[in-house]
């Protein structure tokens, strides 16, 4: 028998015992008046010692049980504190520097910035907008290499005294020379960063396409002294109309690598430009790219993500230079939707169009955004053709 159970035996002994002595008894069954106290004295000693054994050891055990399995539950601290995870991605259109010696291709050479001053512009510019909605997670596209988010971490370190520390691989977009990546705030720790090979058991099929231009991390934050992971993916897929066959081949290929971490519960941000022709609404239907990413061709829910895009109001779905294209997503899985009452969790707030932050006077036409960009006044150049759009959830 375990010192609770002796202990929670005893006690109710105490308690019977200070019961039988509150009846009337007969004369002859009544104890002398110093043997009860004399017991409960006892009793209550080994209490002192077995309970406080015993609640400590299954303090220990369920404080174990709960980490290794279970969000931490909510305390009375947790639920006056409130740690807001910001979540922004943004297509930042051929962040290039100047230097062309590092990049291959006639395309990438063609598409850096014109000149030293031009770039200094453009990586301010960006900064300052950054700076501005301060996300906790930026996730960026058409990102020249990691470097130049490592310079982009200067200039919001030199100018607006912020902190962020930059996440990067390259990537297999030979072509474009591409990449995707990150920077994360001083309160976000990256545990683990993620490029997923395209082996042959995957390419010998007809089901998938290479997804060049990913890359996944595990990052926590921490409130309280608790520390909670959540599992983001960034991704750039194939643009253009004509190429919808493919990029349903890639969401698919996304769900494949993804689909251990949804079965297993982990909450999950996927965000990036999807390139998609189709709408927010038609994330049910499963011959669309948008469709296949939610989950929408399986019959099981716990592989769908939720198209945060949806709760936008219609006019700010759109997130590029060409109107109505909703190119842009923050998709989540659908436990970050609901708020546990009883376990302290991560829970989608409110999901937002930053148009502000990229759009300077008027709009810029296609003309002049795509072939008149260099010969504008710096303050009318729109920072890119994509506009930025950050999700906001909470800890709690």
């Amino acid at each position: 028998m375990t010192p609770g159970k002796i202990a929670r035996q005893l006690l109710l002994a105490v308690i019977l015992s200070n019961k039988s002595a509150s009846r009337p008894s007969p004369p002859s069954q009544q104890q002398p008046p110093s043997a009860p106290m004399s017991n409960q004295r006892i009793l209550l000693a080994i209490l002192v010692i077995c309970i406080p054994f015993s609640a400590t050891t299954h303090t220990t055990a369920t404080q174990a049980q709960s980490a290794a399995v279970d969000p931490p539950r909510k305390t009375s601290t947790t639920a006056k504190t409130t740690q807001k995870l910001k979540v922004m991605t943004w297509n930042l259109e051929w962040f290039y520097d100047e230097y062309r010696e590092d990049n291959f291709s006639d395309l990438a050479k063609e598409k850096s910035s014109p000149n030293r001053e031009a770039w200094d512009w453009r990586r301010d510019a960006i900064a300052k907008s950054i700076a501005a909605a301060r996300p906790n997670v930026a996730a960026f596209q058409e990102v020249e290499n990691r470097r130049v988010l490592w310079y982009l971490s200067r200039a919001l370190q030199r100018n607006h005294q912020l902190s962020y520390f930059e996440t990067g691989v390259e990537g297999r977009d030979f072509f474009t020379e591409q990449d995707v990546g990150y920077l994360n705030s001083s309160g976000v720790e990256v545990q683990k960063q993620t490029f997923y090979g395209f082996p042959p058991s995957l390419r010998g099929t007809d089901r998938y396409h290479s997804v060049t231009k990913h890359l996944e991390t595990t990052i926590t934050i921490s409130s309280g002294g608790i520390t909670y992971p959540v599992v983001i993916f960034n991704t750039h897929l194939r643009a253009r109309e004509e190429a919808a066959e493919i990029r349903v081949k890639q969401a698919r290929l996304i769900q494949h690598w993804l689909s251990a971490h949804l079965d297993e519960g982990v909450d999950v941000i996927v965000l990036g430009d999807i390139n998609s022709e189709h709408r927010g609404d038609s994330t049910r239907d499963p011959s669309t790219e948008i469709g296949v990413l939610c989950g929408a061709e399986t019959e099981s829910v716990e592989d769908d993500l939720i198209d945060l895009t949806r709760l936008l109001a219609t006019p700010d779905r759109g997130t590029h230079l060409l109107a109505g294209k909703e190119f842009d997503r923050i998709l989540c899985s659908r436990s970050l939707m609901h708020d546990d009452p009883d376990r302290l969790d991560l829970v989608f707030s409110k999901i937002e169009n930053l148009r502000e932050l990229c759009i300077q006077g008027d709009v810029d036409t296609p003309e002049q955004h795509w072939e008149q960009y260099w010969e504008m006044a710096a303050d009318q150049r729109d920072l890119s053709d994509h506009l930025p759009i950050m999700a906001t959830f909470e800890l709690k």
